[in-house]
């Protein structure tokens, strides 16, 4: 049975063209109403009294729903209340769910469940926002879209979009500061192994590894970089700083690599690209996101890890 009702709900999501936050705020309420009422549901009795709203709708039911699944994140402001359409796609949607019970196909569990994923396929399909806020240190708003990643990656288990982000904004650096002649760009999934490479860019003698998880792996793979005469270079995270140094010394290798924090080492060369002028620092790092955005459609086959600036 479960077969053949996803088969229903994705052919009605398609036919129907539902992909808009305000449209799967109406679709959650009225599944998460026929849950608690049963069905049939009779339209006539989800509509507002001023006639242009869905009963009951708005950001406290929606967030209500989201939240039961372990979303925290707010999916429409209005929650789909205000939207254009949303009487016509309760009446439509409820006609649907009418429809499924008929036909005894209507486990309300599996198709609230269904519709919760499609809101975090929305979700993930989002490009990342860098907030530009002059009242913040470039640090922190390199660490605020770090978090974004963090977030989704929490939300979407096994897909690692901090790595991604931090590899990416670490070569739109380089390439900023040299050339995109002199930076070599890849693919997050491709490791180091399968391309052969020595580390994630190769600069001269200096090697950069760029890491949000040091391990003793790399620990071990920048002993050979030494052994091999190179300069190792270990970029990441300010909360794996710690880890990273610890791990270092126990491989006595703590005096002759580089441990670089990833947020100070992205704003150092904003400053110092924008000369320090305020009235070029916004244009710096508007820089820095079209050359990782230009990366990231390069070397990467989801654009959802690209960023707008905000």
């Amino acid at each position: 049975m479960s077969d053949k009702l996803f088969q229903e709900l994705e052919k009605y999501r398609t036919e129907k063209g539902l992909t808009s936050k305000g449209q799967l705020a109406v679709i959650l309420h009225v599944s998460r109403l026929a849950k608690n009422n049963g069905l049939p549901l009779d339209p006539s009795t989800l509509v507002a009294e001023s006639k242009g709203q869905v009963l009951g709708l708005g950001k406290a039911a929606v967030q209500s729903i989201l939240k039961d699944h372990g979303i925290n994140r707010v999916l429409a402001e209005e929650g789909g209340r205000t939207s254009r359409g949303s009487v016509g796609n309760m009446q439509d949607y409820v006609a649907f769910l009418n429809n499924l019970h008929a036909s005894s196909l209507a486990n309300l569990e599996i198709i609230e469940n269904w519709w919760i994923q499609r809101v975090r396929d929305y979700f993930s399909s989002q490009p990342f926002t860098l907030r530009y806020d002059t009242s913040k240190s470039i640090r922190a708003i390199v660490r605020d879209l770090l978090s974004q990643a963090i977030k989704r990656q929490k939300e979407n288990p096994g897909t690692m979009y901090e790595g991604a982000v931090l590899q990416h904004l670490v070569g739109a650096k380089l390439s900023l500061v040299l050339t995109d002649k002199q930076v070599e760009h890849h693919g997050f999934s491709v490791s180091d192994s399968v391309s052969g490479r020595s580390g994630d860019f190769i600069i001269d003698d200096v090697i950069i590894h760029v890491t949000t998880a040091p391990g003793e792996a790399l620990m071990r793979k920048c002993k050979r970089n030494l052994e091999s005469g190179a300069r190792p270079i270990i970029v990441t995270t300010y909360s794996s700083m710690a880890g990273a140094e610890s791990l270092a010394r126990i491989q006595e290798i703590d005096g002759r690599i580089d441990l670089l924090e990833a947020e100070q080492f992205i704003a150092t060369n904003v400053y110092e690209l924008s000369k320090f002028q305020t009235a070029d620092r916004k244009f710096t790092v508007e820089k820095l996101i079209d050359k990782y955005n230009e990366i990231v459609e390069l070397c990467e086959t989801d654009p959802s890890i690209k960023v707008t600036i905000g």
